[in-house]
């Protein structure tokens, strides 16, 4: 029988020195014990690397100047020895069985590049009920990744391939890369989803990400949706719905930005909507 194949699990952090204890230990719980642990330090100012420094477990120590999240997970992807990669958001949590569960998932999906698995989520330490729009697919997954980012950054686990084929995440978006990165990865790729809760999600903080974009964070949503349809080869299906999609979040966007006394942004926001899909003129 040939060994468990081994997993690089990536962690990035900025100034996240009481939260990254937890995730670590999540790490270091999982039953699939191949795998080797990468912490990825966004130049944090915090006692993150007091914290590494006092880690028994050998771990792989990155640190770079704040650069923001997806350059902090490209750097992780980069100095990563397995062909099998997965991420870890600093404030959610493994089951103990994510790994084991997901490298055999995918042993058996040798075609799968990318598998996801479900999550349970929690805001301000109670749990919640995930909405519809929100659940979890396999498969052709394009059309509800236009939507929104349905697929959660530390659920995933993917294969040196996905990267090689479709690029890093862009370091470029401030917010939203998961979402860029998910559009892109759906256009030509199945996902596999491993119908289990076997990610513990932790939202609604203020020092998150999400949370310091939270208004206006669509803008990045479009310019996804933008930057898809100039860089990318589509199938008609694919054009004509991220074309759609892009219409109706630029015409939202743009109405917010005006009712916001924002007029100048929200009319170059209608405009796009009312360009969208037409040929460059000349």
């Amino acid at each position: 029988m040939s060994p468990s194949p081994f997993v690089s699990v990536i962690i990035p952090t900025y100034n996240r020195a009481a939260w990254l204890p937890g995730a670590v230990e999540s790490v270091l719980a999982q039953t699939h014990r191949n795998f080797e642990l990468i912490i990825v330090d966004d130049g944090s100012s915090d006692a993150t690397a007091r914290f590494v420094a006092s880690l028994v477990h050998p771990i792989v120590y990155l640190r770079q100047d704040n650069k923001g999240p997806a350059a902090a997970r490209n750097l992780g992807i980069k100095n990563a020895r397995y062909d099998l990669l997965a991420f870890l958001d600093v404030d959610d949590r493994f089951v103990a069985t994510k790994l084991a569960r997901q490298v055999a998932a995918m042993a058996q999906r040798p075609d799968a590049l990318i598998s996801h698995t479900q999550e349970i989520w929690y805001r301000d330490g109670q749990q919640l009920n995930q909405k519809k729009n929100h659940r979890k697919n396999s498969g052709n997954i394009f059309a509800q990744s236009l939507k929104l980012c349905t697929v959660g950054m530390s659920t995933m686990m993917a294969r040196r391939a996905l990267f090689d084929g479709i690029g890093l995440l862009d370091e470029d978006l401030p917010c939203c890369e998961d979402y860029d990165f998910w559009l892109r990865a759906s256009v030509s790729h199945d996902f596999l989803l491993i119908d289990e809760p076997l990610t513990i999600k932790n939202g609604g903080r203020p020092d998150q990400v999400s949370s310091q974009y939270r208004v206006g964070m669509d803008r990045f949503r479009i310019r996804a949706i933008a930057k898809l349809l100039e860089q990318h080869e589509l199938s008609d299906e694919q054009y004509r719905l991220a074309c759609e999609e892009l219409v109706r979040k630029a015409t939202v966007y743009g109405k917010g930005c005006i009712k916001h006394g924002k007029e100048d942004e929200g009319k170059s926001y209608l405009a796009l909507a009312d360009n969208v899909g037409r040929p460059p003129l000349g």
